[in-house]
């Protein structure tokens, strides 16, 4: 593993010093307007934004490159995405902040879109999965990371985003002193949303309400700690947890979808989600938070809630590659990609509205509603056709991050369809007289 990490070592760097302040800004967005007294449907919009700039990035940022190249994209995007993070203390209004959330977003989705063509163009066909495990572990790292920063000053002054916006701008150096230009990015054509529901329904929706769900996690989490009167600390430590579950549980759930019917670990994960999010609903308004068992049951509804979305985001990619050729996974990734994309920016705008008509706690009944429904559907789609036949130790499952663009996305499918390949070929192998 140190060997394969030798060479992408300064970009993984840099990639948790982005994390680090990106992270801290999301956190920070619920801290700030919980301050400036901004209602939850606002910031629902807020949060939206940043996930309608990200899916417009995603699109166009492989345009740029092919125009200027890698370079000058990268530090383009990271100038404005450092000057967006401090401007947020400007002005503090709504409107404003959505336009800036638009910026960062569409600025992250191009620097992922960068890292990940670097990333690829750095791997061989044997490293590759092992270099994008290592990429998804240092976003998650770094997303963790910020929470605990987060915790060194006070959300009511520009410290904070004036030291998010630092670390974004010192996240270049290693990245630009140190790595050579890729080749130009070519992402294909996404696959139309008829066709790709046509070819695996249970893929395609399950996409769209998982974005849903990481959304308003990741963007309304600090949100709805800020609603019930938590500290910035214990907000924090909440939003770290979502993300902490990741790390805990992609590796069995990775390790259950090789092995098994991919349906049934959906439906199963799927169902663990949803009563992880009941919990976090009687944690706040049933006997735990007021008979005095304090805020871990809280945590403990984060950890296990997010621990099964980023998980689940890796199975529905796998299940819907498990129903293509090879030649049609890039075309269908930039559709996966998209209709999550799409789900991102409408779950944030639907929890944002309960929170407001029923209170807090809604944030949890959104959530729990949201991954019975992809649970329920899993179950109907195992009525309507077989499953596919897995092989013992298929492990074509890779733990993609439901922040991961198309490139990342596309890499994953080529690597799942190396894995197979190679895996038809031995046991051919192995079946044949000596």
């Amino acid at each position: 593993m140190l060997n394969v990490l030798s060479g992408v070592w300064a970009l993984m760097l840099g990639i948790i010093l982005i994390m680090l302040g990106n992270g801290m800004h999301f956190t920070l967005i619920g801290l700030r307007g919980g301050i400036e007294g901004f209602s939850a449907a606002e910031l629902a919009v807020v949060t939206s934004g940043y996930f309608l700039g990200f899916l417009s990035g995603a699109r166009l940022t492989p345009v740029l490159i092919q125009r200027v190249g890698h370079v000058r994209v990268f530090a383009a995007l990271g100038s404005f995405m450092s000057a967006g993070l401090i401007a947020f203390t400007l002005l503090a209004e709504p409107w404003a902040w959505t336009i800036m959330r638009v910026l960062i977003g569409f600025c992250m989705s191009g620097i992922y879109v960068v890292a990940e063509s670097w990333l690829n163009n750095a791997s061989t066909n044997e490293t590759r999965g092992k270099v994008l495990s290592a990429y998804m572990i240092a976003q998650t790292l770094g997303i963790i990371g910020a929470q605990g920063l987060l915790t060194l000053g006070d959300a009511a002054n520009s410290a904070l985003f004036i030291g998010a916006s630092i670390l974004v701008s010192i996240s270049f150096a290693p990245i630009l002193l140190s790595v050579t230009p890729a080749p130009a990015v070519e992402v294909a054509r996404p696959m139309s949303l008829i066709a790709l529901f046509r070819g695996s329904p249970l893929g395609t929706v399950g996409i769209f309400l998982l974005g849903g769900v990481y959304a308003t996690q990741s963007g309304m989490g600090a949100v709805f700690g800020s609603e019930i009167a938590l500290s910035a600390s214990e907000i924090a430590l909440f939003v770290a947890m979502l993300f902490a579950g990741a790390l805990i549980f992609q590796y069995p759930i990775g390790w259950l979808s090789d092995r098994l019917d991919r349906r049934q670990v959906i439906f199963g994960t799927a169902v663990m989600g949803a009563v992880a999010c009941g919990l976090g609903w009687l944690a706040g308004s049933g006997a735990g938070w007021a008979g005095g068992l304090g805020l871990w049951p809280l945590m403990g509804a984060a950890l296990l809630a997010g621990g099964m979305t980023t998980p689940l985001y890796a199975l529905l990619l796998a299940y819907t590659n498990d129903f293509l050729p090879a030649e049609d996974m890039a075309a269908a990734s930039g559709g996966l990609v998209f209709t999550f994309g799409l789900g991102a920016i409408l779950g944030p705008l639907a929890t944002g509205w309960a929170m407001d008509a029923f209170g807090a706690y809604a944030f949890w009944l959104v959530l729990s509603a949201t991954f019975a429904a992809m649970a329920l559907y899993a179950l109907y789609r195992m009525t309507q056709r077989p499953a596919v036949m897995m092989t013992e130790e298929t492990d074509s499952y890779l733990g993609v991050l439901p922040t991961a663009t198309v490139v990342a996305v596309e890499a994953a499918g080529v690597w799942a369809a190396e894995q197979a390949e190679a895996e038809r070929a031995e046991d051919e192998a192995e079946g044949q007289p000596a």
